[in-house]
């Protein structure tokens, strides 16, 4: 019977026993494998859902991916060499190329240094270590609901809050981002709407459910599967896609976090893979090596399927109607509710898991997920890998 229902939808419980992420809030976790650039991770499948979401050629789109692999590679190496002159770190999608940001003051042999990894290098104003004090007075203070959320943006140098268009005027909303000023380094940016979580009412498809509540499978652990906290509590029960009894949530942290684990059994068990949905091959996981911001990325989830788009930011806050979560990664990928939990992977490294957004995978819209290195070291627990 086990054998059969794998067979279902291109391996699509394999994958709802821990092989993907979809729309939650986010689970992280600790697996320092070191990316592979194995042929599976430039598959005639990804590469089209890259020129369909990017709008590249198959070349561009293969000589992209080939370049985001190795600033994944440099980065750690980077970051060491830079020291207490780091500024933070992206892919610049012109250059295909790694940049570190420097303190200005920074010593030559600093700058070379940093460079001799292949990174390009800009200078700037203020330390990673600056930027990251200014977010946490900020996390200190009382958001109201027209804050959409704020993070460090390297390239800018600066703390970004993100404030609703609509609510920008409001008298709560104006004197947050006075007091966010006065934190330090501050940029105030508009987005269309706040954000939400996409768990989802029972409907039918490849999901989890637990209650009434659809969400999506993030990544294989050994013993079960990361995924959204805001998708169930503490001892609540799972079921699979054919409503079989798959565990129960065994740790669950929403809000503040958004990520939880649920233990696997009953028949079921997990691997390493990330579903595809008939748009590519079926990925498998070999790590957890996290992506620089401005690398693509992909999304799988229950409702919307595979998507693509870019690291846009990272360690932001997002303040969702239930209160704050830290840490989190934004993304220009679509998401829909029941997506909730579901696998966010750059080639074969898996990154984090769906937390919320806002938009659609119609009209576009941006999405957060919660690192998986952080959920798996906030749980001991140990990523299943290919």
């Amino acid at each position: 019977m086990r054998r059969k229902r794998l067979m279902h939808a291109g391996l699509a419980a394999l994958l709802m026993l821990g092989s993907w992420t979809a729309a939650g809030t986010l689970p992280a976790s600790a697996s320092d494998s070191a990316p592979t650039a194995d042929a599976p991770q430039a598959s005639a499948g990804l590469i089209r859902a890259m020129q369909r979401d990017f709008g590249l050629t198959e070349a561009e789109a293969e000589t992209r991916l080939a370049a985001e692999a190795d600033a994944r590679d440099i980065a750690p190496a980077a970051r060491r060499a830079a020291g207490a002159a780091y500024g933070g770190s992206w892919f610049d999608a012109a250059s295909e190329r790694l940049t570190v940001a420097v303190v200005s003051d920074a010593p030559a042999a600093t700058v070379r240094a940093v460079r001799s990894t292949g990174a390009n290098v800009r200078t700037v104003e203020h330390s990673a270590r600056e930027l990251d004090a200014t977010l946490a007075r900020i996390d200190r203070l009382n958001a109201p609901q027209g804050v959409s959320s704020w993070h460090v943006d390297p390239a800018a140098n600066s703390v970004v809050v993100n404030v609703v268009e609509s609510r920008r005027t409001d008298n709560d909303v104006r004197r947050f981002v006075a007091r966010a000023r006065e934190a330090g380094p501050v940029t105030v940016e508009t987005v269309p709407a706040g954000p939400r979580t996409f768990a989802a009412g029972t409907v039918g498809g490849d999901p989890y459910y637990t209650g009434n509540v659809r969400c999506s499978i993030g990544f294989s652990v050994h013993g079960g599967f990361v995924t959204a906290g805001h998708c169930g509590g503490v001892g609540g029960t799972v079921r699979g896609w054919d409503g079989t009894h798959i565990g129960s949530f065994q740790g669950s942290s929403f809000p503040g976090n958004d990520y939880a684990w649920v233990n696997v059994g009953s028949g079921w068990w997990t691997v390493p893979v990330v579903l595809g949905w008939g748009t590519i091959p079926d990925r498998l996981v070999r790590g957890s090596a996290e992506a620089p911001v401005g690398t693509s990325i992909c999304r799988s989830g229950s409702t919307t399927h595979w998507h693509c788009g870019t690291v846009l930011a990272k360690n932001e806050t997002v303040n969702y109607s239930q209160g704050a979560v830290h840490q989190m990664t934004k993304t220009s990928v679509c998401a829909e509710p029941g997506d909730s939990g579901g696998s966010f992977i750059s080639g074969d490294q898996a990154q984090g898991v769906t937390s919320g957004g806002w938009g659609n995978c119609s009209g576009g819209g941006e999405t957060w997920f919660q690192p998986v290195n952080e959920i798996l070291n906030r749980y001991g627990l140990r990523l299943h890998t290919a």
